[in-house]
């Protein structure tokens, strides 16, 4: 299970690198929407990332500069691989999410949720480029494969 969430996240985050290459190309014709999407993705990892390893974390829908997004991917994908590497990935946490409540999961379905999380989000931004006339990335998992 290790190995799967070391190459999913590895995917992930060379599709995040790509994607911040583009959103600094294209800044000026972005559509308004994309900086603060992108930045609810890098928030969320941030986030769930600080919970499993008792770390503090930002706002999730704080706003981070398009010069500071590498960073921050980096710092992230860093401390993701750290999570898998050092952890029981069946070993549930206990955590409150951003509005108090307290629940329960396992690290890998974290893990998992991350992944789709970013998934999802990065598509929204792919269509909005699209709608704004920008070539979009193809990010497909079978294209990350292929390579």
């Amino acid at each position: 299970m290790k190995a799967f969430f070391q190459n999913t996240y590895a995917y992930q985050h060379h599709f995040n690198e790509q994607l911040i290459e583009q959103l600094i190309l294209h800044k000026s014709v972005l559509p308004e929407r994309c900086i603060p999407l992108f930045s609810h993705v890098l928030n969320a990892q941030k986030i769930w990332n600080a919970r499993i390893l008792g770390l503090p974390s930002s706002g999730v829908f704080d706003v981070h500069p398009l010069e500071t997004m590498q960073a921050l991917a980096l710092l992230n994908h860093q401390h993701s691989l750290e999570i898998i590497e050092r952890f029981d990935l069946s070993q549930s946490i206990t955590y409150r999410n951003t509005q108090g409540e307290v629940y329960s999961n396992t690290i890998q379905d974290l893990l998992f949720h991350v992944i789709n999380h970013t998934t999802h989000h990065r598509g929204q931004i792919i269509s909005d480029f699209r709608q704004a006339g920008i070539e979009p990335l193809k990010t497909d998992y079978v294209f990350y494969v292929r390579k």
